[in-house]
């Protein structure tokens, strides 16, 4: 194992320098190239002053040097071992450990690796957030489809998921910023960022003014959970059905009202038919696991709006509650997408290898139907779920352009978009280099993951 390791990583050199071979290769041979006159462009600068702009391009970047030596000059820059330079550009001599940096961005005019330790983080975030979300939601979802062919949840969130593929993000991201960001309807998250310039100020933790409140919060907030928890787990079906449509009523004409000044129209009409219906197929769902899920975070989620219309004092979010107000939407916009995918293929793979001849011979033998789902065919079924889990990484780096665009997000998603616009072939260069670093690391973590999911796998 731990040559096969060695092996992947030695072999992700030579793969990564093909990357930014055809990257670069593109730049250059784009309309107007990347040259220091490119850049001086439009700067409305006195002929001497634009000259001078053109020498210092040419002395930092070696931009008046042909292409081929500009990319091994940029290479022997993210090289530890390499050549050194003087302040005039020529070789001064060789290094075994002169250090690597990724060069200093055409249009900040600061080092590129402060830009990416700033902008990598954020897109970290979105991403690591995201991740988890996409697989618990589309392996609880997939698992109960296929465990009820046919039947009524098979049948409905094929289509609801169906429906979520089909939404492009940009659209996605508008409509989220259009219905719950926005003043004409519900203003319940920020429109873009992600904290307020307030919350560099505020203590780290959520607090309120007073102790009354946060006793409050807690036991209002525990005590809606555990109410819907237990309807969810022992109530009968023709009571979660009332009390859920019942809920989502009451929770329906609330919105509406908020954004209505009519006492009862068409707005409220449909959104309480909307919303208790969403809440009557959630309690009246048949996978406790799911119905638990989400009853107890709506019971949760009413319990705190109680505390928060109840509270005396004043409230202050904190800096890490308003990072996560603001994540949101972003999160949401990024994480639909993928477990609309996902749950479909965990459907397919579960349902194939529940029909499968090993699965049959567990059943003839007496084992229980739970074990053979969750100890022989969830575990076969993982295989397909780890292929694309190495290609879940990149598309969501890609699909973080489109949110974080949206959002006015500072990401590296943003950075690489800007970088292209402005040709900062550093930049441009360098952003390629860390996405196909994560891309291929993804494809090794998932190479590991078969052997750990599947014992037949080995490679030694």
């Amino acid at each position: 194992m731990f040559t096969y390791i060695l092996r992947r990583l030695l072999l992700m050199i030579p793969t990564l320098i093909g990357i930014t071979i055809v990257v670069f290769v593109v730049m250059a041979a784009a309309p107007g190239g990347i040259s220091a006159q490119s850049l001086v462009d439009g700067m409305n600068l006195e002929p001497q002053a634009k000259q001078a702009m053109e020498d210092y391009y040419n002395r930092m970047y070696g931009l008046d040097q042909p292409p081929p030596v500009q990319y091994l000059r940029w290479v022997n820059n993210i090289s530890p071992a390499g050549f050194t330079f003087d302040r005039d550009g020529a070789i001064e001599g060789f290094s075994f450990w002169k250090g690597s940096e990724l060069g200093t961005s055409f249009r900040y005019g600061r080092p590129v690796g402060d830009l990416i330790a700033e902008r990598l983080p954020i897109t970290l975030l979105l991403n690591v957030l995201s991740i988890p979300i996409i697989y618990i939601i589309a392996i609880a979802v997939g698992v109960q489809a296929a465990t009820r062919r046919g039947g009524s949840f098979d049948t409905g969130s094929g289509v609801v998921l169906l429906g979520l593929w089909s939404v492009p993000t940009m659209l996605a991201g508008v409509l989220l910023i259009g219905f719950f960001a926005s003043e004409q309807f519900w203003r319940w998250f920020p429109t873009g960022g992600i904290n307020r310039r307030e919350a560099l100020d505020m203590t780290f933790l959520p607090h309120w003014g007073t102790a009354t409140d946060l006793l409050m919060l807690f036991l209002l907030a525990g005590l809606g959970a555990a109410l819907m928890v237990w309807l969810a787990l022992r109530a009968a079906q023709r009571w979660r059905l009332l009390v859920g449509s019942a809920t989502g009523a009451i929770l329906g004409f609330m919105m509406a009202a908020q954004v209505s000044d009519q006492a009862f129209g068409l707005l409220h009409l449909l959104l309480m038919a909307g919303v208790g219906g969403s809440l009557a197929l959630a309690a009246g769902n048949s996978f406790v696991a799911l119905r638990v899920g989400l009853l107890g975070l709506v019971g949760m989620a009413i319990g705190i709006g109680l505390a928060a219309g109840l509270a005396q004092g004043e409230f202050v979010r904190g800096f890490l509650l308003d990072r996560l107000w603001h994540l949101v939407l972003p999160v949401l916009c990024l994480a639909y997408g993928g477990f609309a995918f996902l749950a479909k293929l965990t459907r397919s793979a579960v349902l194939e290898n529940l029909l499968s001849d090993y699965a049959r011979t567990a059943r003839a033998k007496g084992v229980s139907e739970r074990d053979v789902l969750w100890r022989h065919v969830f575990r076969n079924s993982l295989l397909p779920l780890i292929t694309v889990s190495a290609t879940l990484l990149p598309s969501l780096l890609a699909g973080s352009v489109i949110v974080e665009t949206i959002f006015s997000i500072d990401g590296m998603g943003k950075l690489a978009v800007e970088a292209v616009q402005t040709r900062d072939r550093e930049l441009v260069l360098s952003v390629t280099l860390i996405s196909g670093v994560l891309t291929l690391a993804g494809y090794l973590i998932a190479d590991l993951c078969y052997a750990i999911a599947d014992p037949r796998v080995s490679y030694d």
